[in-house]
């Protein structure tokens, strides 16, 4: 199992970085190609929403994205740092997070970002703890064959 991790700062210009990564190690994995697009999309998503909890909290911990080549999966972990309110998260969607006291409607781009990922991905989990959220989203992976 070959797993990559991406640390970086809050900061929206790292996002593109992350997507480049994400889809790059996807295809080595042996994503379809069709679907790299879907997983460009889910990761800005997340770390998106990732970026934008540390910076609305005041967090100065990096944003922490792994990638996973399994047997026959690929799978993306997306972790924040910022304290969630329990898996049943806000408004009753699982891992989004309350508004801030900075920014009351935050729960409602969170809510938008978590409906956008659950769209592109078939396997995604949500969770948040008091040490932080995480995003797991996982694609079916071919076997990539060497070229002779």
């Amino acid at each position: 199992m070959a797993t990559v991790e991406l640390r970086f700062s809050a900061q929206p210009e790292h996002v593109r970085t992350a997507r480049l990564v994400a889809a790059a190690v996807a295809r080595r994995a042996g994503v379809d190609e069709a679907v790299l697009d879907e997983v460009r999309l889910a990761v800005g998503e997340a770390c998106s929403r990732a970026v934008g909890l540390h910076r609305s909290n005041g967090i100065t911990a990096p944003v922490t994205v792994r990638l996973s080549e399994e047997e026959k999966t690929f799978s993306i972990e997306v972790r924040d740092e910022v304290p969630g309110v329990g898996a049943e998260g806000a408004n009753g969607v699982p891992g989004a997070r309350n508004g801030t006291a900075e920014d009351p409607d935050s729960d409602g781009e969170d809510e938008m970002g978590l409906a956008v990922i659950s769209g592109l991905v078939d396997d995604v989990e949500v969770t948040s703890t008091e040490e932080g959220g995480e995003i797991r989203m996982s694609w079916p992976t071919t076997p990539v064959t060497a070229l002779p």
